[in-house]
C-alpha cells in the first residue's frame, strides 16, 4: 500500500464534471492498493497519515499533524501508484490489487481515517476523476504500509 500524501490548502475530486469529494486546510491523499494489502495495512498507514506532521507551529516547523489543525482529508483510489516501472517504458500493474480486492481496503483506511478524527471526503472508487488541488507549500511525501 502506497499513499501519496499532499498537504493542501483545498482540494476537489470531479467525477462526470460533478464534484465528489471537496475539502479546505487539510490532505490530500492519493492511494494505491497492492495485491496482499488488507485491513493491517490499511490502519496502520491510516494512523501514519493522521499523525504526520506536515503543518506548521507557530515556529514554522513541521510540528502539527491534519489532527491537531482540525484538517480534513481528501482520499482518492489511484492503482497507478503500484506500478512497476523497472523494464521498457510501459509501466506494469500486475503488482495492484485487483478492484474487487482493493476497494474493500481503501474503504477500510477511510474508515480508519475517521475513526481516528479525521473528516474524510473521497473520489468515486474505479471512475475516471480530475483532482484539483492547490499544494500549501508544496509538501509531499510518500508513505508505505
Amino acid at each position: 500500500m502506497r499513499a501519496v500524501v499532499q498537504r493542501v490548502a483545498s482540494a476537489q475530486v470531479l467525477v462526470d464534471g460533478a464534484i465528489a469529494g471537496q475539502i479546505g486546510h487539510g490532505l490530500c491523499v492519493l492511494l494505491g492498493v497492492a495485491r496482499g494489502d488488507g485491513a493491517t495495512e490499511a490502519n496502520r498507514l491510516a494512523g501514519r497519515v493522521a499523525r504526520l506532521r506536515i503543518f506548521p507551529n507557530v515556529e514554522g516547523r513541521f510540528d502539527r499533524s491534519v489532527l491537531d489543525i482540525s484538517g480534513a482529508a481528501l482520499v482518492v483510489s489511484q492503482f497507478t501508484l503500484i506500478a512497476d516501472t523497472a523494464k521498457g517504458n510501459r509501466p506494469s500493474f500486475t503488482s495492484a490489487a485487483p478492484p474487487e480486492e482493493a476497494e474493500p481496503v481503501y474503504g477500510r483506511f477511510c474508515d480508519a481515517l475517521r475513526e481516528l478524527g479525521v473528516s474524510v471526503e473521497t473520489g468515486v472508487f474505479g471512475a475516471r476523476m480530475q483532482v484539483e488541488l492547490v499544494n500549501d507549500g508544496p509538501v509531499t511525501v510518500i508513505l508505505e504500509s
